[in-house]
């Protein structure tokens, strides 16, 4: 069973930056398709970002490009979502999540994610 826990949400004025951390346990690939999600009050769900663990391909959406960078790191089987130049608008729960897939082809934001994590909260203030 995959489990994920999400660390490093916080209060930020507008402009700053935040590392986001995902921990992953009970993987036995690395076929997997990980991604960032937001949710803000009122709001639907976004797809942030996506790596795809077994070659690193990422994505992104575009209203994050130039400002988010997924990464991985293999050692610690951590995701990690670094924020910069953030806004008031980038203000949700940021939560991680996890799906099996054959290739990177089906890695992107807006595909379907089985597993969750609890979601970590970044607030953006002006």
């Amino acid at each position: 069973q995959v489990q994920l826990a999400e660390s490093g949400g916080d209060s930020v004025q507008a402009g700053g930056s935040l590392r986001l951390s995902c921990v992953v346990s009970g993987l036995t690939h690395n076929r997997r398709c990980m991604g960032w999600f937001r949710q803000a009050p009122g709001k639907e769900r976004e797809g942030v970002a996506t790596i795809y663990l077994s070659d690193g391909r990422v994505d992104y959406a575009d209203s994050v490009k130039g400002r988010f960078t997924i990464s991985q790191d293999n050692a610690k089987n951590a995701v990690y979502l670094q924020m910069n130049n953030l806004k008031p608008e980038d203000t949700a729960l940021y939560s991680c999540a996890s799906e099996p897939v054959l290739t990177s082809n089906y890695c992107y934001p807006r595909r379907y994610f089985g597993d969750w994590g609890q979601g970590t909260q970044v607030t953006v203030f002006s």
